[in-house]
């Protein structure tokens, strides 16, 4: 049984004259995952917004990180198992579905 227990993602877009910086925080806790997203564009002050998730929620959840790691496993097998879905957080941290 894998499981992340904390994921980090930054992302830098340097469009002169205006630069945008996203970070995402993931850390899951005994009963909970929460997700913090950060938004800079320019010189404004940062747009901050936490979402929490019972891991009740949560059952199998694949994170970029682990995602990559699946894919890669996969491609080794040469081979995906039928109605492969796993939930998953988007861009904007909100709950979704992944399926391979």
């Amino acid at each position: 049984k894998l499981e992340t227990l904390e994921q980090e993602e930054q992302e830098r877009l340097e469009l002169r004259p205006h630069t945008v910086e996203r970070k995402t925080h993931v850390v899951s806790h005994q009963h909970e995952v929460t997700v913090t997203k950060i938004l800079r564009e320019g010189e404004a002050e940062p747009q901050c917004w936490t979402f929490s998730y019972s891991q009740a929620e949560l059952p199998g959840l694949l994170l970029e990180g682990a995602s990559l790691l699946l894919l890669r496993v996969l491609a080794h097998r040469q081979a995906v198992p039928p109605s492969l879905v796993f939930p998953t957080i988007d861009t904007e941290g909100h709950l979704c579905t992944s399926s391979y």
